[in-house]
């Protein structure tokens, strides 16, 4: 074989490969396109995994740890954002060098509207009074599905 198409040959099989591990597994697995969207939430948000830079990105810290949830740094600016770039909230979860980033959500307050969708899917209504919600764990699997809104493997320590 040629060096040119033997090239390509191993160019598309490196791509492939790195497409199938790019998208953890889940439970529920959403509609296919919506991974072509979440590429855009990886990219805005994963520089926020070393947990002191979410605050230049505007994200504030709590210190309360929701259970089956993590830890919620918030950027108000992008409450009632539905762009996949702009998640109003990161989560995180105690490791053993701080805090790592597990999941991102869009928080929208309830106006009356209808339930707002993302990536196909609906938000949540009630996790949060007054707001819809849709979590996205990318960054940490959750057995229950991709856009659940609890996980049962975050764990809060004491």
């Amino acid at each position: 074989m040629a060096l040119r198409p033997l090239t390509a040959v191993l160019t598309v099989t490196a791509a492939a490969a790195l497409s199938l591990t790019a998208a953890p597994a889940q439970a529920a697995e959403p509609d296919p396109f919506a991974w072509t969207e979440l590429t855009k939430t990886y990219t805005a948000t994963g520089k926020y995994g070393y947990e002191p830079l979410a605050k230049s990105g505007g994200y504030q810290r709590t210190n309360d740890c929701v259970a089956k949830m993590g830890y919620h740094y918030v950027n108000p600016k992008y409450v009632n954002s539905l762009d996949p770039a702009t998640p109003a909230a990161l989560l995180y979860e105690n490791g053993p060098r701080g805090r790592k980033l597990i999941a991102v959500e869009w928080v929208v307050e309830d106006k009356g509207q209808d339930t707002p969708e993302l990536f196909g899917e609906e938000f949540d209504e009630g996790q949060l009074p007054g707001h819809f919600t849709l979590h996205a764990w990318i960054y940490k699997t959750n057995p229950d599905g991709l856009f659940e809104g609890f996980n049962p493997t975050v764990k809060c320590r004491t």
